[in-house]
């Protein structure tokens, strides 16, 4: 690095690819910076600094960088404190105003990037250990980079776990130009590899092919399968009225979903218009529940043993699938960039006119509740499955699901970021209200005083507008406490897990 590159650097403040410091010996601050340069959290796969000898205003302090100094700062690379080992360099820039030790840190494809255990990152111009959260998107990140699942082979499967007919009659000709497959007189088994439905290395079908065209993918993927449930009320606590599950290849099952969906959840009823005139209404457009549907399918997780699930109740209809927001996209850019946690599968999708890979879906479902005077689908990207979309019939009701949406989308976030004994508190709360004495006892701090317990759990819970008081002055004699509406959102999100993607009922009252 030259002088003249130095100083262009100094000039730049602080930020998540700089970190100026004088200090010599602190080597702790040392290996947290460049773990989290290696990490790269913002994904803009450039290159980190650590400036050591230079102040925080930008200026050189007058360090004389030795030898014993440069081994010292080099030997992080390899002292397996930073695992994986981190790409970095070491340079001495000797300047006027003293010498300047630079080291420059290349982003790891191999994150997360962790030191003694702990995954660091830099937001903006602080460094701090990365959240649940944030680790997921380094591993996915990560994970986007390598083979994606479905191009695994599956080894205890073969040819015959294939419907093999559906493949060379239907399949083939989509994805093969038909001049291409006429002169194709390879083994069935190399044609399948190079639509990377067949290993060659281990004689096996690869997961794409078993969960488009098996013959029983449930075998091999024990949640490759989806589940319809219709309760009774608003809640899974109601009756089951009716239980679907659609079972076998998705090339099989796709079409079948689609015509339940359309025969067995889209209803219409005429409604007034004037004294001679009726219209029908729809309650759910199919096309708005035909597309997330399909993409619940194409983006799910299908190493997880749970199902892709479609719960309908009363007024509106839960879809949840293992796996959320992947690769590339992030909650701060959903819906304009996309990623595809299996680009074999959605690849065979689009040739089945199931999908269109245009990263058009939201919009398309948007356009749909529009039309069918639908208020617009609200979503939700903040956890592991993280949509939702509200639709409701009137102006009443549409005002009150908009406070409910914000409610659900305000207690996924707070779900995942109070501390662990407001979490605990809030899971604790059974009944309607507690004394202090008895809400202590149902936590895991019984055992602690009364002041740590207010202070690490109960006072943190009010704050944040999940637990209440009953009276105001909060040493009265008959003090009360209870969950907020916000607190029993937050409860329900713990207690799940999931998001799901609600769609109100527009025909009921």
């Amino acid at each position: 690095m030259t002088q003249e590159e130095l100083h262009k650097i100094l000039t730049i403040d602080e930020n998540y690819r700089i970190e100026r410091t004088v200090s010599t010996g602190n080597m702790d601050k040392f290996q947290e910076a460049i773990c989290a340069f290696a990490n790269d959290l913002p994904g803009s796969r450039k290159k980190g600094y650590l400036l050591i000898g230079v102040l925080d205003n930008g200026k050189i302090c007058g360090l004389s960088v030795d030898d014993a100094l440069m081994k010292k700062i080099s030997g992080i690379r390899s002292d397996g404190n930073i695992l994986p080992l981190p790409m970095m360099t070491t340079e001495k820039v000797s300047t006027p105003d003293g010498d300047v030790l630079v080291v420059e840190v290349t982003p790891s494809f191999d994150t997360p990037v962790r030191y003694r255990g702990r995954t660091f990152i830099r937001i903006g111009p602080r460094r701090d250990i990365a959240t649940p959260q944030e680790e997921r998107i380094l591993s996915e990140r990560c994970a986007a980079s390598l083979p994606t699942f479905d191009t695994y082979p599956c080894r205890a499967a073969r040819l015959d776990d294939l419907d093999v007919d559906v493949i060379v009659k239907e399949y083939l000709p989509r994805a093969v130009d038909a001049r291409v497959l006429a002169n194709d007189h390879r083994p069935l088994e190399e044609q399948l590899a190079s639509l990377h439905l067949w290993n060659l290395q281990w004689n096996c079908p690869t997961n794409a092919a078993l969960i488009m065209f098996g013959k029983n993918p449930k075998h091999f993927m024990p949640g490759a399968y989806i589940q319809y449930v219709r309760f009774k009320g608003e809640t899974n606590a109601g009756a089951i009225l009716n239980e679907r599950r659609f079972e076998g290849s998705l090339y099989k099952v796709l079409p079948h979903l689609d015509n339940f969906i359309r025969d067995g959840i889209v209803t219409r009823r005429p409604i007034s218009v004037s004294i001679l005139r009726e219209k029908d209404v729809v309650n759910y457009p199919f096309k708005a529940l035909h597309e997330l549907c399909m993409n619940a399918c194409m983006h799910r997780d299908y190493q997880s043993n749970m199902p892709t699930r479609i719960y309908q109740y009363d007024r509106h209809i839960e879809i949840m699938n293992p796996g959320g927001l992947y690769g590339q996209a992030r909650p701060e850019n959903f819906p304009l960039v996309n990623d595809y946690r299996n680009s074999v599968i959605a690849e065979m999708m689009r040739s089945f006119n199931y999908v269109n890979m245009f990263n058009h879906g939201v919009t398309e479902v948007q356009d749909a509740l529009r039309e069918n005077e639908n208020p617009p689908a609200q979503f939700n990207v903040g956890l592991v499955t993280a949509f939702s979309a509200i639709i409701v019939d009137d102006a009443k009701s549409y005002e009150k699901s908009i406070v409910d949406t914000h409610l659900v989308a305000t207690a996924h976030q707070l779900a995942t970021s109070i501390p662990e004994h407001v979490k605990d508190l809030i899971i604790s709360i059974n009944a309607s209200e507690y004394t202090k004495e008895s809400l202590q006892l149902a936590t895991k701090l019984a055992t602690k005083s009364r002041q740590y317990f207010d202070k690490v759990s109960l006072k943190p819970a009010i704050q944040s507008g999940l637990v209440q008081m009953k009276y105001e002055a909060p040493n009265h004699p008959n003090q009360k406490y209870s969950l907020t509406d916000l607190g029993k959102a937050v409860q329900n999100v713990i207690k799940s897990y999931y998001c799901p993607l609600k769609l109100f009922d527009s025909t009921k009252n």
